[in-house]
């Protein structure tokens, strides 16, 4: 079973979580097989850690993660790698997907471009 943990920076601002548990639950109406979690680099909970041992613990035999940040940074860059090796040393039956950060995806910044250029009304 997939589970796909989205993956931000966190704030102490309990608004800023609202866009990534946007994508969490659009990802999971657009799978409903799919068991989906966000997780936090810090500022919140949970971490990757707690997300990917629920997720694991709910039975996903398989995990992806989605990391919403725009660019490859030092945390996309260096962080999530230590992050990701932890997770497969501490789930060695589950394979973990690292994908590529959100703003590496050219369908995003494609969208950002049309949305940017859009006419309002």
């Amino acid at each position: 079973m997939l589970g796909v943990i989205v993956f931000a920076h966190g704030s102490r601002d309990p608004l800023w979580r609202l866009p990534v548990e946007s994508v969490a639950r659009q990802i999971a109406s657009a799978d409903a097989s799919a068991l989906v979690s966000c997780a936090y680099l810090e500022l919140c909970e949970p971490d990757l850690a707690s997300a990917a041992r629920d997720l694991v613990g709910r039975g996903a035999t398989r995990v992806r993660v989605l990391p919403l940040f725009f660019g490859m940074g030092k945390h996309a860059r260096e962080d999530l790698p230590v992050l990701m090796r932890e997770l497969a040393a501490s789930h060695p039956q589950v394979p973990f997907e690292q994908l590529p950060t959100a703003g590496e995806d050219p369908r995003l910044t494609a969208l950002l471009a049309h949305i940017a250029l859009e006419t309002t009304a």
